[in-house]
């Protein structure tokens, strides 16, 4: 019974390295060994002035926690450019009388991918969620700073998939 158990352990340690490069994140990086990821200018018409380095950093934090890449500030074999598309802030449902009750934070971010070694998964695509608020809520401090971290959240994992995940 041991000897089955070592048998399978060695043939399940075979298989997963003749993978190759491989993350149990759902990413595969290929050959690449560096990352390059600029910083994000927001280009809304409304600018809430937090929002451009909240992102980039957001996005840094990701790929490098997931994915074995280096960091480098230019010639990445990945490289990600863009800007914040658009930030709003919209009312979604009303009260009685006829005044919001819910407000929403809508936030797109146009990006571009560039796959130095894989040229044909290079992209450019719009990239949007959005987080719900009481109307009654100020946009500001702890408000703030959670319907953006939810809204970075599902961006970064969404341009995540995109690149490297490839779904």
């Amino acid at each position: 019974m041991k000897k089955i158990t070592s048998i399978t352990l060695i043939t399940l340690l075979f298989a997963v390295q003749s993978c190759g490069v491989y993350s149990f994140t759902g990413g595969s990086t290929g050959d690449a060994k560096t990352i390059q990821i600029d910083y994000f200018p927001n280009n809304a018409a409304l600018v809430e002035p937090i929002v451009s380095q909240k992102f980039t950093v957001a996005l840094q934090d990701l790929f490098i926690s997931q994915t074995n890449l280096s960091s480098t500030s230019s010639g990445g074999d990945l490289h990600f450019e863009g800007e914040i598309a658009d930030y709003k802030i919209i009312p979604i449902s009303a009260t009685a009388e006829q005044t919001a009750a819910q407000n929403r934070l809508s936030i797109s971010v146009r990006v571009r991918f560039y796959n130095k070694l894989v040229e044909e998964d290079d992209f450019e695509k719009t990239f949007s969620f959005f987080s719900d608020f009481d109307a009654n809520q100020q946009l500001t401090g702890s408000v703030l700073e959670d319907a953006l971290n939810e809204i970075f959240e599902r961006i970064t994992q969404d341009i995540f998939n995109a690149s490297v995940a490839k779904w």
